[in-house]
C-alpha cells in the first residue's frame, strides 16, 4: 500500500472522527438542557420563546398587552441564546479591538438542525451570511429593523403566532377568533395553566426562596428567562401575584441583576455569554 493512499485513509479517519466529536458534543447540549434545572417540568419541554411568549400572553383573552412594544426583539433575543446554549451558534473569541461583547460577531458552531422552526430558519441566516454581524445587528435583522433593503430577507415574519402554534401542539394554549368591533383576530387563550403555574413559580422562586445573589451560581436557563422576561416587559406579569411585601423584594433583586454590567459578568469562569450580549444590546438599545 503506497504512502499516499495511507495518508488518505488517516485523513478521512481523521474527519470521521472529527464528525463523530461535533456531533457527541451537540448531542451533549441537548442533554443538558433537559437535565438543567430538576424542577422542571419532565412532560413538557419549552424554548426560551415560548415561555418568554406565555408570560406575556393574557390567560383568558389570549392576546399580549397592546402596549408591549418589546416582546418581538425580546423574542428575538430568545431564540440567539436557546441556538447558543444549544451549541449551535457563539461569539468570537475577544481580541485587543474586539473587547466588548457588542463588538463581537455572531459565529456558526454547528448547523445541525434542532428541529424547531425559528431557530433552524435563524441558523441558516447565520449561516449564509457574510461578513458575520453582532448580536444586536441579528436582534435588529430579525426584527426587521433595518433600513437596509437587501437585508429585509432576514426579518422573521408571524413569530408570536407561529410560537402560539407551537404552544398549541403542546396543549397549553388553544385558537380562538375574536371580533374587535373592526376586525377579527386570531387568539390564544391558555388551557394549561398548571403549566404557566410552574413556569411563573420558577421565576418567582428564583428571586425570593431560591436566589443566590450571584448569576453565575444560578440555573443558565432561569437566568436567561429573567434577562429575556425583563427585555420583554413581561417581568410585572411573573410578580403581580405575589404579596406587596415579596413584589418590592423580587422586582428589586430582578432590577439588580439586570443593572449588573454585562462585560463584566460575560468574562467570569463559566459564564453564557450569549445571555450578557443580549442584555447588553437591549440596554443599549
Amino acid at each position: 500500500m503506497t504512502t499516499l493512499t495511507h495518508r488518505a485513509r488517516r485523513t478521512e479517519v481523521s474527519k470521521n472522527s472529527e464528525k463523530k466529536m461535533q456531533s457527541e458534543e451537540d448531542t451533549n447540549q441537548e442533554r443538558s438542557l433537559d437535565n438543567e434545572d430538576s424542577g422542571d417540568s419532565k412532560d413538557i419541554r419549552l424554548t426560551l420563546m415560548e415561555e418568554i411568549l406565555l408570560l406575556g400572553l393574557k390567560d383568558k383573552e389570549g392576546y399580549t398587552s397592546f402596549w408591549n412594544d418589546c416582546i418581538s426583539s425580546g423574542l428575538r433575543g430568545g431564540i440567539l441564546i436557546e441556538l447558543a446554549m444549544r451549541g449551535r451558534i457563539y461569539l468570537e473569541p475577544p481580541t485587543m479591538r474586539k473587547k466588548r461583547l457588542l463588538d463581537r460577531k455572531v459565529l456558526l458552531k454547528s448547523d445541525i438542525p434542532t428541529g424547531d422552526v425559528l431557530l433552524d430558519e435563524t441558523l441558516k441566516h447565520i449561516k449564509a451570511t457574510e461578513p458575520t454581524e453582532t448580536v444586536q445587528t441579528w436582534i435588529e435583522l430579525l426584527t426587521g429593523e433595518t433600513w437596509n433593503p437587501f437585508k429585509l430577507q432576514y426579518q422573521l415574519r408571524n413569530v408570536r403566532e407561529r410560537i402560539a402554534k407551537n404552544l398549541v401542539e403542546k396543549g397549553i394554549l388553544t385558537t380562538e377568533k375574536q371580533n374587535f368591533l373592526l376586525f377579527d383576530m386570531t387568539t390564544h387563550p391558555v388551557t394549561n395553566i398548571t403549566e404557566k403555574q410552574r413556569l411563573v413559580k420558577k421565576l418567582q422562586d428564583s428571586v425570593l426562596e431560591r436566589w443566590v445573589n450571584d448569576p453565575q451560581r444560578m440555573d443558565k436557563r432561569t437566568l436567561a428567562l429573567l434577562v429575556l422576561a425583563h427585555s420583554s416587559d413581561v417581568l410585572e406579569n411573573v410578580f403581580s401575584s405575589l404579596t406587596d411585601d415579596k413584589y418590592d423584594v423580587a422586582m428589586n433583586r430582578a432590577k439588580d441583576l439586570v443593572e449588573l454590567d454585562p462585560e463584566v459578568e460575560g468574562t467570569k469562569h463559566s459564564a453564557t455569554e450569549m445571555i450578557w450580549a443580549v442584555l447588553a444590546a437591549f440596554n443599549k438599545s
